[in-house]
């Protein structure tokens, strides 16, 4: 379950479900780099280009790559802040965990049933909304495994 947990994880990084985010500032503030907010100010925030920022991630920052999770054989979690995709301290998802394992239960469901490939030639491009979806659905084939009863 590492590498799934993994691979989900990188799927939402490149991927996130809610790509911009809008917060307006309830008080005069300071970022960490040395930019002032006034109060009342909309702040955005693009998580659908932070992650992909070589400052971040670096320079395989658009490469789905699992491994990048997985370290000695066990998954590795970002910190909240550099993959806010459950947004990040008091304000964290408290579904996070839940959804993790919904989405597990489906990924197991669906592979252990059938083998799934992208078509080939398919050009896939998210539309970005308030949520994250395909500008086209994911055209993929189907087949289905063959089960050992012995």
């Amino acid at each position: 379950m590492v590498y799934l947990q993994a691979a989900l994880s990188e799927s939402l990084r490149l991927y996130p479900s809610v790509p911009v985010e809008l917060k307006q500032v309830l008080k005069d503030d300071v970022l960490p780099d040395g930019t002032r907010l006034k109060k009342g100010a909309q702040v955005f925030n693009f998580l659908f280009s932070m992650v992909r920022m070589e400052s971040i991630w670096g320079k395989d920052c658009l490469e789905f790559k699992p491994e990048r999770r997985i370290k000695d054989g066990k998954f590795l979690s970002a910190n909240q802040f550099k993959y806010p995709v459950f947004n990040a301290g008091p304000r964290r998802c408290l579904g996070k965990n839940f959804s993790y394992t919904q989405m597990k239960i489906v990924a197991i469901s669906v592979l252990l049933r059938y083998s799934v490939k992208v078509v080939e030639g398919h050009s896939v491009v998210p539309k970005l909304t308030t949520t994250l979806y395909m500008k086209i659905c994911l055209m993929v084939t189907l087949r289905p495994r063959l089960v050992n009863n012995a």
